[in-house]
């Protein structure tokens, strides 16, 4: 309950006193439908965004990990199969791998004195390369995604491969 009073005295060139007293008796009877705590009012948010986040995931068509830059032509390079090239940007002699031919799961070198510079994954599977000849992760490797990756410059040499089982 709020109650105040209020005392106004003014005086001009005419004496004028006026006094407004003034009782506020309104209570404020609101109340809440929903109580939350913290942890429940958390995890109805947690339950909201994992929703929405699912539903954009599913409307997104899967795109390649990595795209060209603009004015880089994608090499050729036909399904189910792993593509390599010597320089960047899809350039100089590719050497193909389809999945028929290889050993899945295994260390595939490059022939000696060879390595590629960019690439192609379109085998379906996670393909890694090695800076190694031996497939050593002391030295760099990086996994690409199959689904349709094309790489114009790789961040090493490559000098081997596995092809992964899903």
């Amino acid at each position: 309950m709020n109650a105040y009073t209020q005392t106004d005295t003014r005086t001009d060139t005419q004496t004028d006193t006026r006094t407004d007293t003034r009782t506020d008796t309104r209570t404020d009877t609101r109340t809440h439908p929903r109580t939350y705590t913290k942890s429940a009012r958390a995890a109805a948010v947690a339950a909201v965004l994992t929703g929405v986040l699912a539903a954009l995931l599913t409307a997104i068509p899967a795109a390649p990990a990595q795209a060209a830059p603009a004015g880089t032509a994608l090499g050729a390079c036909g399904p189910g199969r792993l593509c390599l090239w010597p320089k960047p940007d899809f350039k100089g002699r590719v050497q193909s791998h389809e999945l028929a031919t290889t050993d899945i799961e295994s260390c595939v070198a490059l022939p000696p004195g060879t390595s590629a510079q960019s690439l192609a994954n379109r085998t379906g599977r996670p393909v890694t390369t090695y800076q190694s000849a031996e497939c050593a992760e002391a030295g760099e490797f990086e996994t690409y995604p199959g689904r349709g990756t094309w790489v114009p410059q790789t961040p090493y040499e490559v000098r081997a491969f596995k092809i992964w089982e899903r």
